[in-house]
């Protein structure tokens, strides 16, 4: 039916028992007839505590040395994630950023990525499997493991989308979409059903955390649709696609 990437945020894989929720969802799509790529963040407050525990032993710690504690984080939900698929009767194979083809520049902690050769992923894909790809991070142009900041797994999970091709990029987090404000803070707020990656952009400068600046601007740039939903619900979400565009174009797979 489509090729869909997801991208999971670490409050929906906090805990074994969240991982097992968002494996059902996935193999729930996977069973629809799609193709399912996933990106994954670091289990809940993970990648702070791994900050908090260089900074005790080091508080200026070499950049170089802090990405590769970084990008572990995320390895360990993408391992899990696919033990969970695999116990739940569906194949999965997990890669790290390096493994699913993220070359980005040297900037530690801060990179940018340069291009996606997500061969391996693909490969998967062709084999029936689910892939299952670590965010928020790559490996520059020696080999070293980078990372590409707060919100960098939004960002994997648009450049994801855009290298394979994808009909639409899932973001989940902990809210039901794009709200005129935020609604753990207002609950009168309302959620947006559909919205241009402008007006995101506008959002985001704004302070809206839902969506991360540089996400939006790749997913603008290759006019990638995101549709970004709560990974704790089936409710309709957000759908964000350029001016023009009919947003019931985008794939819903519910």
């Amino acid at each position: 039916m489509a090729l869909i990437v997801q991208k999971y945020g670490g409050s929906s894989v906090a805990d074994t028992d969240s991982i097992k929720r968002v494996a059902r969802r996935i193999i729930e799509t996977k069973r629809k007839g799609n193709d399912v790529a996933v990106v994954v963040s670091a289990m809940g407050d993970t990648t702070d505590e791994l900050i908090d525990q260089a900074n005790e032993i080091d508080t200026q710690p070499p950049a170089r040395e802090l990405d590769m504690l970084m990008t572990a984080g995320e390895r360990i939900s993408m391992s899990l994630l696919a033990m969970a698929i695999h116990a739940q009767g569906e194949r999965a194979h997990s890669f790290t950023g390096s493994q699913a083809g993220f070359v980005t520049d040297a900037r530690y902690g801060a990179a940018h990525i340069r291009a996606v050769k997500p061969d391996r992923v693909i490969n998967a894909l062709h084999q029936g499997e689910i892939g299952i790809v670590a965010g928020f991070q790559g490996v520059n142009s020696i080999g070293d493991a980078t990372t590409l900041g707060r919100g960098g797994s939004d960002t994997s999970a648009v450049a994801l989308a855009v290298a394979l091709g994808a009909d639409v990029c899932e973001i989940y987090t902990d809210v039901d979409g794009v709200f005129t404000a935020d609604p753990r803070i207002v609950p009168t707020a309302q959620r947006i059903p559909a919205i241009s990656y402008d007006a995101v952009l506008e959002m985001a400068a704004s302070g809206s955390k839902v969506l991360a600046l540089r996400c939006v601007e790749y997913a603008r740039r290759f006019k990638m649709p995101l549709h970004v939903r709560s990974s704790f619900s089936h409710l309709p979400g957000t759908i964000v696609v350029g001016d023009g565009v009919d947003p019931r174009t985008v794939p819903n797979i519910g």
